[in-house]
């Protein structure tokens, strides 16, 4: 928790991305428990890095935040209570190694030469309001399933999609995260009761470390360049990629569904990596 809370403040990863592989692939903790745990443990130390992000005026965009966690709300319900008790672990935990991989070959051909960057959207209209409603909703979905997703998900389509810097997009996921780890934490305690021991006692372990590491990660990343930020996040994701290629059992209908989530979440951000839609939206937007 000292190494994900840093993590958690101050990449879009989240602390989850740290707490899920650790407790599924080496402490061999249930899926279950891990998500549980991610949430809880989130809702307090990306609680403390927003609060401090805000305090100190790191520059996020709002808007992001409030029409992502609109539709984040409906999606960390929807992957709790439908599809979480259905897919069978290991494809939930190599799913989640598969959406970060693809991100990370995106982000490192972004990486190959300089392109223009943005300190705010750009463009905002209806049609930019439902496209972080759906990326909200399905970014909780995936929180839903592995306690973390929003974060990286909606990371990916600030960066990708609408070419904001990542110093303004890792603080604006950030607090996307903080809030929805807050709503998946309270239907986890009070809709589906399931925040028992032993969870709730790695959670009152983990507080002290993360409120002092993620407020610190925050500040941190502040302080890094972009092109550092983006360095550390690839690199998280090839120990994220190896680790489970080593330790989950590639069986038939885990190596079938991570290829379809693969070329799923491929062809997603190739498409918005090639797009001309932020383009032409800016275009018309600025007459």
């Amino acid at each position: 928790m000292v190494f994900g809370s840093a993590i958690a403040g101050g990449t879009s990863l989240g602390g989850g991305a740290v707490a899920f592989p650790v407790f599924t692939k080496i402490l061999h903790i249930p899926p279950s428990d891990a998500k549980i745990f991610s949430l809880a443990i989130q809702s307090v130390g990306m609680t403390a890095a927003a609060t401090t992000i805000l305090l100190t005026g790191i520059k996020v965009e709002l808007r992001v935040i409030l029409w992502g966690s609109l539709g984040g709300f409906l999606g960390v319900f929807v992957g709790s209570a439908f599809l979480a008790p259905f897919v069978p672990p290991d494809v939930i935990k190599m799913s989640f190694t598969v959406m970060l991989t693809s991100f990370a070959i995106t982000l490192l051909k972004l990486n190959q030469k300089p392109r223009e960057l943005y300190q705010v959207m750009p463009v905002w209209r209806v049609k930019e309001q439902r496209i972080w409603l759906i990326v909200g909703f399905l970014g909780g979905v995936m929180s839903g399933l592995v306690g973390s997703g929003i974060d990286v998900f909606t990371f990916s389509v600030m960066v990708v999609l609408f070419g904001l810097c990542e110093k303004v997009a890792t603080p604006t996921s950030v607090i996307l995260m903080a809030v929805n780890a807050i709503a998946g934490f309270i239907l986890q305690v009070f809709v589906f009761q399931d925040f028992i021991d032993p969870v709730r006692s790695y959670w009152f372990a983990a507080i002290p470390v993360v409120v002092v590491g993620a407020p610190l990660g925050a500040i941190c990343c502040n302080l890094l360049p972009r092109e550092t930020i983006a360095n550390i996040l690839i690199g998280l994701i090839c120990i994220e990629v190896i680790s489970s290629l080593l330790v989950i059992n590639l069986t038939f209908i885990v190596i079938y569904s991570s290829l379809i989530a693969l070329v799923v979440f491929s062809c997603l951000n190739y498409w918005m990596y090639r797009t001309k839609i932020f383009a032409q939206n800016q275009k018309e937007y600025y007459g």
